[in-house]
């Protein structure tokens, strides 16, 4: 029967960085994960270059139903803490836009980095090893695995959420937590692309697919981000359509205006009076591509001449490319999501320890537990907060 200290499940960024952090501290620890390679979602993220933390990180990046939840753990193990691990490892990294933190190089970087500072603490990686069954003990947790009979006194769940199922993820923390008497709250796709079944609206999206539009506001319950969006052929995408589909439930109307930095009523009368027998796509194309400004001219407006178009006309044509509302058909779901909104209810979890108030000894760090950052770098930074946080404990 193997014996250890801690033991940690999922060799994901939190478990990774709980793994390192505790075995420095001299604790024995054994991760486990069922999949054949650790890190695979550092490996694919960021487009293969890992956007690893965010300069601007707050507590006002994360959506949980405890929004305080987080700012322990954020304010004792900060992106500068990470940074400085980075720095140590020799990594050459920049900053993209937004404090949003890119590897140079490629996403293995980072994971290299976590496998060496847990190689340097003595920490324990067996891959391509499920777990059968977990059994509290007197003094810890019983579990049957792979490896046979493990013992150890915390147990730590680092097994991610549901999303990107073709990398690995499974909902084996939630059962975890369900069997150990703890509440999920309800789980769903986020930072996802959104899909519509309107025809006039799929026809528009299909025929701009691959077309980015820069600085859209887009907006829904109360939130709004400014980033690109991008038109795909089953809907919509890009960096503020995946950062909106986090406060975005079924039925509710999306609000874009697709130019936001433009006074486009402002706008328009200038061009009617400076340009007036110029039509209404040429102007748009200075401002749209000339396919997108034609498209979205023969779907919404009648084109012709400025100086034929009416006061209320052009106050309709500003309306409608300040604020076009549409209600998506639904989201791609966890197939192509960046991470899963809901799961481990964080009122049961010490916001200190990352450990059970239910179930001593028990432990639940990263994206397991009801905490979801925006996109950007956020949700990495949590990884490693939380990763941190309960390794002082465990």
């Amino acid at each position: 029967m193997l014996q250890t200290d801690v033991l940690i499940i999922g060799a994901g960024a939190a478990g990774l960085m709980c793994a390192a952090s505790a075995a420095a501290r001299g604790r024995r620890v054994l991760m486990l994960d069922h999949a054949n390679k650790a890190g695979k979602k550092i490996l694919m993220s960021g487009g293969g270059r890992c956007n690893f933390t965010n300069l601007y990180c707050e507590p006002g990046n994360f959506l949980s139903g405890n929004p305080h939840f987080c700012k322990s753990a954020l304010a004792r193990f900060t992106q500068w803490d990470f940074i400085g691990l980075v720095a140590k490892h020799g990594v050459p990294y920049h900053e993209k836009k937004l404090g949003q933190l890119f590897c140079d190089n490629k996403s293995s970087d980072i994971l290299e980095l976590l496998l060496a500072e847990c190689a340097e603490a003595g920490a324990q990686i067996r891959l391509n090893t499920a777990v059968q069954n977990i059994a509290k003990s007197e003094d810890g947790f019983l579990l049957q695995s792979d490896l046979g009979e493990i013992r150890c006194q915390s147990l730590v769940i680092a097994t991610g959420g549901l999303s990107i199922p073709t990398l690995g993820a499974t909902g084996f923390g939630y059962q975890v937590a369900k069997q150990f008497g703890h509440e999920l709250l309800p789980t769903r796709a986020g930072l996802v692309p959104f899909t519509l079944t309107d025809p006039q609206l799929k026809t528009l999206c299909s025929e701009l697919s691959g077309t980015s539009v820069e600085d859209c506001r887009v907006s829904c319950n109360g939130q709004s981000f400014v980033e690109n969006i991008l038109f795909t052929h089953r809907g919509l995408s890009g960096p503020a359509i995946l950062q909106i589909s986090s406060y975005w439930q079924a039925g509710d109307t999306l609000h874009i205006d697709l130019l936001p930095h433009i006074d486009l009523p402002e706008w328009l009368a200038t061009q009617q009076r400076e340009r007036g027998n110029s039509e209404l796509k040429t102007l748009l194309a200075e401002l749209f591509t000339k396919k997108m400004a034609t498209l979205l001219v023969d779907s919404w407006f009648a084109n012709k001449p400025l100086k034929q178009y009416t006061p209320g006309e052009l106050k309709a044509i500003a309306e409608r490319l300040s604020d076009w509302q549409l209600v998506p058909a639904g989201t791609e779901g966890y197939r192509t999501a960046e991470v899963t909104l809901g799961g481990v209810n964080t009122d049961e979890v010490s916001s200190k320890t990352l450990e059970s108030l239910k179930v001593p000894g028990l432990y639940f760090i990263g994206e397991v537990l009801d905490v979801t950052g925006h996109l950007g770098g956020f949700n990495f930074q949590w990884a490693w907060a939380s990763g941190y946080a309960a390794a002082q404990y465990v």
